[in-house]
This record gives structure tokens, C-alpha cells and sequence, in this order.
């Protein structure tokens, strides 16, 4: 099996992996990281995206070897020392989470996406195609990226 090595959420791991395990299973099953939700295998959801070396990533579409020597965050790593991160205060403000299954995917690819600079709606909803929520319309999602956009200055 081969040996990687992954810096997750700030803290450096290393573990023995198959070949074929997909790096959601190595976050969910070997670290412990359940945030990472799967959900449907086949990167149609997107409720798996992780930011792998700064980019949102689907984590089923992607093995654990090829994220070796990598530096991948997760929801678990999103907020700072003693609060929530704009994206997850945003989207308890604007309630833009129902059963809550697709938000750690959303506020995942959300955080790429507002690091961009100012977004409008269109950009918002476009930068989110990616990622399926079966419970809300989306508009208070839409809302949450758009306060926490304008929270942290861009």
C-alpha cells in the first residue's frame, strides 16, 4: 500500500492507503472527519467538496494518493479559533440550511468563491451549479455567499 502524506485542516498525516480509496473516504473513515458528506458517488452533489491546495475539489472524484503531499481543509478547518467563519454565520443568519446535508459541500465551494472579490447574484449562483440542495430554493443559500462575501471585504 502506499504511503501519503496530507496536511489537513493544519495538522499533518500520514497513513498507508489502497490505491483506490477515494480521498472522502480517507477524510470520513481514517481521520474521522464526517462533515464530509457523501452523497451521491458521482460528483453530481457535491456535498463531498473539501478545498484541496486552495481549490474546491469533489473528494469522490478524487484519490487519496493523488492528494498526497497536499494541504486539504475541510468544514471541521473552515472556522477560526472562537467563532464561526462568515459563510457558516451566514448561513445560520439567513437560514440557508434545512436538513443541513449539502451545507458542509456548499460553505466549502462558497469559500473559494468569495475569496474572488465582489459577487453579484449570478455569480453566486453560478459559482454554486456545482453543488444540489433537495430541501431549500436556494435563495437564502444565494444570500448566506453574498453576506459573507460582503463580511469579509470582498
Amino acid at each position: 500500500m502506499p504511503a501519503i502524506s496530507i496536511t489537513v485542516n493544519g495538522v499533518r498525516h500520514e497513513a498507508d492507503v489502497e490505491p483506490r480509496t477515494l480521498l472522502v473516504d480517507f477524510v470520513r473513515d481514517n481521520l474521522g472527519l464526517t462533515g464530509t458528506k457523501i452523497g451521491c458517488d458521482t460528483s453530481q452533489c457535491g456535498a463531498c467538496t473539501v478545498s484541496l491546495d486552495g481549490r474546491a475539489v469533489k473528494s469522490c472524484t478524487v484519490l487519496a494518493v493523488q492528494a498526497d503531499g497536499g494541504t486539504l481543509g475541510t468544514i471541521e478547518g473552515l472556522a477560526g479559533e472562537g467563532g464561526l467563519h462568515p459563510l457558516q454565520e451566514a448561513f445560520w443568519e439567513r437560514h440557508g440550511l434545512q436538513c443541513g446535508f449539502c451545507t458542509p459541500g456548499m460553505i466549502m465551494s462558497a469559500a473559494e468563491l468569495i475569496e474572488g472579490g465582489e459577487l453579484t447574484e449570478a455569480e453566486i449562483r453560478h459559482g454554486l451549479e456545482g453543488n444540489l440542495c433537495r430541501c431549500t430554493g436556494y435563495e437564502n443559500i444565494v444570500r448566506a455567499v453574498g453576506d459573507a462575501a460582503a463580511a469579509t471585504g470582498r
